[in-house]
This record gives structure tokens, C-alpha cells and sequence, in this order.
């Protein structure tokens, strides 16, 4: 009888998991983000694990713990890119290592690179220098946003990005005036209640022009 590594693609193994699957991962940074360019990168898949938050903390995104957990031998896993696995490149290569480990193939489209278990020199040479270099891009990313807002400070014009709209903070005002906690509200817009009297004030970023 065959062992569950010699089992035939589309066959189950012994938990009913079919085999062969191709299985996709998306991650956006915040809840409010849209994640449909990554589903169209990914394309058709078996079934997709989804985390909405940032990739610091790998402990606290469930969609990548149930994915490595579902995953089993002659699966391919998908994604549109590299940083939308690790955060860096330690944290890439430890992701890849575990779930080739497992007998996966982990398939990044953007950067058109597929790596198995028995990865190839240049595939492991491929991997590191575009997860290095997507690192770096973030890196400078962050340090011209706060380039850009030290010089908007300096010259008294930055304010902090707005959360609400206009007719946000018009429907804020209505529910306030209907005896809404602000509390609630906050809740509802998924904001601070700092920012629910920042706007109902007209302050800061949401201050009245001319």
C-alpha cells in the first residue's frame, strides 16, 4: 500500500485533502484596503487564505497559520509577491523553508519564481536578491515619507492623513446630534473617538477652508 508522499496527484490523503491543490495566499496591509488585484494575480485556486494586516507580526495572521497547517504534499502555493509573504528577508526565506518542507511548491507571480523543495542554487540566489531588494524599496519609502513630512512640518503645513470624508463627518454630526455615543460612532467609522471630536471641531486636517 502506498504511503501518503506516494500517493498520486488527485488522490486524498489519509485527512480527505485532495492532493495537488493549488492553494493561494493574499495579505493586505488594513482592513480597508482592496485586495482584488492580488486575486487577479493569483488567479483560480483550490481554496484562498486571506490575512488583512500588517506582516510584522506573523503570530497574529491567522490566514498564513491556516494555511501552512492545510497545506500538504503536492500542493502549490500562490502569491502575487514577495512581500506579501515576509516581511523581510529572514522572515521570506523561514516562510518558504516551511512550506517546502512540507512538499509544496511556492509559486511568487509577480517575480515569476516557482521554488521547491530541492530548490535550485539559482532559484535560492533569485529569491534572496529580490526579497532584498524589495526590502530596501520599503525602506526608502518610509524614509521619503518622513522626509517629505519633516519639510511640511518645518514649513507648517502637514496634517495627518484625514480617516473620514466630508460626508462622513456629516453623518457623524447627525448621529452625535441624535444622541449616538461617540463611542459608538467611532466604533462604526473604525476610528478613534479622538477623531470623531478632531472632525466634529473642524481641527487639524479637517478644518474649514476659506
Amino acid at each position: 500500500m502506498p504511503s501518503q508522499t506516494e500517493l498520486p496527484i488527485g488522490s486524498e490523503d489519509s485527512d480527505g485533502h485532495p492532493r495537488g491543490q493549488v492553494v493561494g495566499y493574499v495579505r493586505v496591509s488594513s482592513a480597508d484596503q482592496n485586495p482584488a488585484r492580488q486575486y487577479e494575480a493569483i488567479g483560480r485556486c483550490d481554496r484562498v487564505f486571506e490575512d488583512r494586516m500588517s506582516g510584522k507580526s506573523r503570530a497574529k495572521r491567522k490566514g498564513l497559520a491556516e494555511l501552512i497547517s492545510y497545506v500538504r504534499e503536492a500542493d502549490t502555493v500562490r502569491i502575487a509577491s514577495l512581500d506579501r509573504l515576509g516581511r523581510d528577508t529572514r522572515d521570506l526565506h523561514a516562510l518558504v523553508d516551511e512550506l517546502t518542507a512540507k512538499g509544496c511548491t511556492v509559486e511568487f507571480v509577480s517575480e515569476g519564481i516557482a521554488v521547491a523543495r530541492n530548490r535550485s542554487p539559482m532559484h535560492e540566489l533569485s529569491l534572496t536578491l529580490l526579497a532584498a531588494i524589495a526590502q530596501f524599496e520599503r525602506a526608502r519609502v518610509r524614509e521619503r515619507q518622513e522626509e517629505g513630512i519633516a519639510l511640511a512640518k518645518a514649513r507648517g503645513v502637514y496634517d495627518k492623513q484625514r480617516a473620514l470624508t466630508d460626508e462622513d463627518v456629516e453623518a457623524v454630526r447627525a448621529l452625535i446630534d441624535m444622541g449616538v455615543p461617540a463611542a459608538e460612532v467611532a466604533r462604526r467609522y473604525s476610528v478613534s473617538r479622538q477623531t470623531i471630536y478632531t472632525a466634529l471641531r473642524g481641527v487639524g486636517a479637517y478644518r474649514r477652508v476659506g
